[in-house]
């Protein structure tokens, strides 16, 4: 499997480097970001910019992050814009359940808003 993980202060980006996010991805796909949600990673990108198909099993997978990452903060998932891909999230009902953002840099843009908007809320709290 082709991937890339980008680290920066406040977030990381998982890139798959594939045209298929299909079974025989998925399984190590998750055992990628269970070690990156053990590593405390606050915020995740799920880049999925290079890929063209997305099977259930690749679902999943995105599934599994976005539950992972409710307990750590911010999961967003990126650049599903290809026509294929696009469908099946809006065939599957994903695009109303996940935080679906046309680019990275979009993505990165709302991280760091939803991370001053977590900072207030824990200032208000005190």
């Amino acid at each position: 499997m082709d991937f890339k993980i980008k680290t920066e202060e406040r977030y990381t980006v998982f890139t798959l480097e594939e045209d298929n996010f299909n079974s025989l991805l998925a399984p190590e796909v998750k055992s990628e970001l269970v070690i990156l949600s053990d590593k405390n990673v606050k915020n995740l990108i799920f880049d999925l910019s290079n890929v063209k198909y997305v099977d259930s099993s690749g679902l999943s997978a995105i599934l599994t992050a976005d539950r992972l990452w409710k307990k750590l903060g911010t999961f967003v998932l990126a650049g599903a814009e290809q026509p294929a891909v696009k469908k099946l999230m809006e065939i599957s009902r994903l695009d109303s359940v996940l935080t679906i953002i046309p680019t990275v840099s979009e993505a990165i843009d709302y991280i760091f808003m939803e991370d001053i908007e977590r900072e207030l809320n824990d200032e208000d709290k005190e």
